[in-house]
């Protein structure tokens, strides 16, 4: 099985479930995700997922006509992949978000997941970076000043992703600490 249609495989999946969620909660209050990642500025899941699907189209027919240039596949798998993992872990903390109060009230929750929080705000804090520095050593290597410009905007959206990261962080180190004081 070509790498193709794994991806097409894992997106056919994904198509079914995004549906499916998209059918029970409806339209979220705002855009699911970042316009680096996806273009669509969806409020749903569905369209996401179609607009991977049609990246690995356009890849497919590209390589079938023989015009697929390695730099291109390289960013557009890169890119695919990425969109992947954003809507797994979007399926997969439906859940966690579902039984979450609506209010803020983190001093209301065990102590124990905010520490699991903590954890996995450090884990994306240190992946954020790692792809932030893989960004910039990129951006001082490359030719073209399109290429330039369009790595400039993702080192932009990087640094956010990762100062609103590190601000989690903190919040949620208070947090712990409060509670900790108060026993």
């Amino acid at each position: 099985m070509s790498d193709l249609a794994r991806l097409e495989a894992i997106i056919n999946q994904l198509t079914t479930e995004a549906a499916q969620i998209d059918r029970q909660r409806g339209e979220a209050s705002r855009p699911l995700f970042d316009e680096q990642l996806f273009r669509c500025r969806s409020k749903l899941l569905t369209p996401c997922v179609d607009e991977i699907h049609s990246e690995i189209t356009a890849l497919r027919k590209e390589r079938q006509a023989g015009k697929l240039l390695a730099s291109r596949t390289q960013h557009i798998c890169e890119k695919v992949i990425a969109q992947i993992q954003a809507v797994q872990r979007e399926l997969a903390t439906l859940k966690i978000r579902k039984n979450e109060p609506q209010r803020p009230g983190s001093w209301r929750r065990p102590i124990n997941e905010l520490y699991q929080d903590l954890s996995q705000h450090k884990d994306w804090e240190r992946r954020l970076a790692a792809m932030l520095r893989d960004k910039e050593l990129l951006f001082s290597h490359c030719s073209t000043i399109a290429e330039q410009q369009k790595l400039q905007k993702e080192i932009l959206a990087l640094e956010g992703r990762l100062s609103r990261c590190r601000t989690a962080l903190v919040k949620i180190e208070k947090s712990i600490s409060h509670r900790e004081r108060k026993g």
